[in-house]
């Protein structure tokens, strides 16, 4: 059985028992949290498509930890004109472990 959940402007593919990394979500570290923007549920032939969300259906985890991911250069730079510009950036991230998929 699966689902696919929409979060942080984000479509995911997710099973129970399984982790995930979403963008950084404001709960504490082992803390449930529940998706509720559920866009479809599989269990096996059995395949319920939402118009666009399934009501009534909801995904939940747990917060296992929060993280950042790696550092990603990001350069500006324009020829001939003496212009560069070098920076880091460092995605925050919270991972989660899929623990119940409810279909409505």
């Amino acid at each position: 059985m699966y689902a696919v959940i929409a979060t942080g402007g984000k479509q995911y593919r997710v099973e129970k028992n399984g982790t995930l990394r979403v963008e950084l979500l404001d709960v504490a570290a082992g803390s449930t949290v529940t998706f509720d923007e559920v866009l479809l549920i599989a269990d096996g032939a059995n395949i319920k498509v939402g118009a666009p969300l399934l009501k009534g259906s909801t995904v939940t985890a747990t917060v296992e930890r929060h993280g950042q991911g790696d550092k990603v250069p990001v350069v500006k730079f324009r020829r001939r004109k003496h212009y560069l510009r070098m920076k880091n950036h460092r995605q925050k991230y919270t991972l989660v472990k899929i623990t119940d998929i409810v279909a409505a």
